[in-house]
């Protein structure tokens, strides 16, 4: 496994990190059984992933429940990042950064973790109206009490650098969309990493699924999928049909060196994202074991430059 300290802080993570969005148990198809999500947190736990990022809204709390029990007992072993910011307002979801909420929403977080302390507490998303000097001085004063040891962000652009500039070194952390079938935000990424002095994370690190190569172009989800709705464009129209060509380059990396299509998918990011951590949703034990072969190699400089020359 490969370790790496995120910046201004001394918690040192897995570069794999399990994400907990599955664990809510919504939108994914399928069942998703509670016992796997557990076992899978103790597969992460013996191969050597210490990092599990989650967040309040996912299953409208019931991914950090999952969480919470199959970390019992076993607190100590593991970092959690969770994430505040976003709820439900008359079926509607809002965001709210304000301090009544992040204090309520912290309590309600510890709860269903069944913890004391949150190692990483992120701003799911901006609320567009409480300046983040607003935010850091209440995030100060719960980690003052010693509810949270490190704040981070989620969903920061390019909108939000120059606010954040001003608050350099308070934030240890910053995570958004990345991957081979997702490279939009990879600007962003290298000007908060480089000028805010941030650790990147990246989620939707295998494009929802895409680039596991276990879908074509005739693939048709469920209703309860959330991947059957147009807005998650990497299974749907010319988006799919140029994401299925990568797969095909992955392929030909893939046999070159006999890993998964999911191993050449994340460590794609942990190479070229230079000090990175990947984010991965689980949903059993063998999908963790498939993301773990990315770990202690590298990609050559000519499979890397022909990654991004497809996925351009």
């Amino acid at each position: 496994m490969e370790y790496i300290t995120l910046k201004n802080s001394d918690l040192q993570v897995s570069r794999l990190c399990m994400g907990g969005c599955p664990m809510g148990g919504y939108g994914w198809g399928g069942n998703i059984l509670e016992q796997e999500l557990i076992d899978s947190v103790n597969a992460a736990l013996e191969n050597g992933v210490n990092f599990f990022d989650t967040a309040d809204v996912y299953g409208l709390g019931q991914s950090e429940i999952t969480l919470g029990k199959a970390l019992k007992g076993k607190r100590d072993k593991a970092v959690i990042a969770t994430k505040f910011g976003v709820c439900t307002s008359n079926g509607k979801t809002v965001y709210n950064n304000c301090p009544e909420y992040i204090e309520k929403a912290l309590e309600g977080s510890l709860k269903r973790l069944n913890t004391d302390y949150i190692d990483l507490y992120q701003v799911h998303y901006r609320d567009g109206k409480t300046p983040i000097s607003v935010v850091i001085e209440t995030l100060e004063k719960l980690r003052e009490k010693g509810y949270i040891r490190y704040f981070g962000l989620s969903n920061i652009h390019n909108d939000d650098i120059e606010e954040l500039k001003e608050q350099k070194g308070k934030f240890v952390s910053f995570q958004d969309e990345y991957s081979l079938a997702c490279r939009k935000n990879e600007k962003d990424m290298f000007i908060l990493s480089d000028e805010l002095n941030l650790t990147p994370f990246t989620w939707g690190s295998l494009g929802q699924g895409i680039l596991t190569g276990k879908y074509d172009i005739n693939t048709k989800f469920d209703a309860d999928d959330r991947r059957s709705r147009e807005i998650y464009v990497n299974f749907h129209g010319e988006k799919l049909k140029k994401n299925l060509q990568i797969v095909e380059e992955m392929k030909k990396i893939s046999s070159e060196n006999t890993k998964s299509l999911p191993a050449i998918a994340i460590r794609f990011t942990l190479d070229y994202i230079k000090e990175s951590v990947v984010l991965v949703g689980v949903k059993r034990p063998a999908q963790l074991l498939s993301n773990i072969e990315a770990m202690d190699w590298n990609l050559t400089d000519e499979q890397i430059s022909e990654l991004l020359k497809i996925s351009d």
